[in-house]
């Protein structure tokens, strides 16, 4: 990457100071109300001292508030006498996403998750991901990025891993997920894996923890809770926080997205009706849900069965479908890793 230009992102706090330190990331972005303008994405740095660096993000995606509510009460009470070490807090690495509430920024259309590596001299969520790529990522040593489903989708809460050829990097990342305490752990099989922040952060051997609790474009006490318990717990793991991680309140299921047949997408729009609920245990061949044309009445719906048996672990939010969309998500359950 060193024949690449330096990032146009500039940050008004200084990464290896001491103390708490409240600033931006200033992205030069010149448009029609404002010609020398800049993106301001929020950023934290608590420091105190030699120790690991975790680095916690929220807001890669707009919508999903759990991970941005947690890390801004995070960056408003930590202080530089709770921990040894550095804490580096963005709780919304796509700021003009966020501030829209939606899963893409609204300035160009891009997916930040689906825009890494990144581009320096790209579309201005490229230049974001490229900062994070080259300037954040190698600074940590863990990586904790909160996501949940966002307005179209509702999941079980889990932590996510997967599975990785560095075996010790890959116990190494399962640990810091078992640690964060969901009621689910996860191994993903990802979609668009090459294109992720996860895959950037585990391409640098650097522990990568990932979640998603609950969604629909909302937050709750519970997720809210669940999310300020478990960066705590990471921050413990990585040990930045003294003490050992909180235990969960019950023993975390362990659970696996082997591969993209447990990703059930739509081929036909409509309005869709669940037949089963989010945690239902389900086998190949059962009716998951129907869906109904829109166009007139005296059409019957199309059932859509299960290709594979799991547990219905996510599933779209709005009752509107159309052609190409995830609308359940099945994971396996594992008695162990191995």
């Amino acid at each position: 990457m060193s024949h690449l230009p330096d990032s146009p992102i500039s940050a008004t706090v200084d990464y290896h100071r001491d103390g708490v330190q409240h600033g931006f990331l200033k992205l030069p972005h010149s448009h029609d109300d404002s010609a020398w303008g800049n993106l301001m994405i929020p950023i934290a740095v608590v420091r105190n001292g030699a120790g690991p660096t975790v680095l916690l993000t929220g807001g890669n995606h707009g919508d999903e508030y759990e991970g941005i509510t947690a890390l801004i009460k995070l960056a408003n009470r930590l202080r530089a006498r709770d921990i040894a070490g550095r804490v580096i807090i963005v709780p919304m690495m796509n700021h003009p996403a966020a501030l829209n509430g939606t899963r893409t920024s609204p300035i160009d259309k891009d997916n930040l998750n689906r825009a890494f590596p990144g581009d320096p001299c790209g579309t201005l969520t490229e230049r974001i991901a490229d900062y994070f790529t080259r300037y954040l990522v190698p600074l940590s040593d863990v990586v904790l990025d909160i996501h949940s489903g966002g307005r179209t989708l509702d999941l079980l809460p889990f932590a996510a891993t997967h599975r990785l050829p560095d075996q010790d990097l890959a116990r190494r990342c399962l640990e810091g997920a078992l640690a964060f305490g969901a009621p689910n752990t996860l191994l993903m099989s990802e979609l668009e894996g090459a294109a992720l922040f996860d895959t950037v952060v585990e391409n640098q051997g650097k522990v990568f923890i990932s979640t998603e609790l609950r969604g629909g474009g909302t937050s709750t006490p519970e997720s809210v809770a669940l999310a300020e318990r478990g960066v705590e717990n990471v921050l413990r793991y990585a040990g930045v926080l003294a003490g050992e991680p909180h235990p969960p309140v019950s023993a975390s299921r362990m659970l696996e997205i082997p591969d993209n047949d447990h990703y059930l997408q739509s081929e036909h729009a409509g309005l869709l009706e669940f037949c089963v609920g989010l945690g239902d245990e389900i086998r190949a061949g059962d009716l998951i849900a129907r869906i109904y044309g829109m166009e007139r009445t005296g059409a019957a719906p199309v059932e859509y069965r299960a290709p594979v048996s799991g547990i219905l672990i996510g599933r779209r939010h709005p009752a509107r479908v159309a052609m190409g969309d995830t609308f359940a998500v099945l994971a396996v359950v594992l008695k162990n890793f191995d």
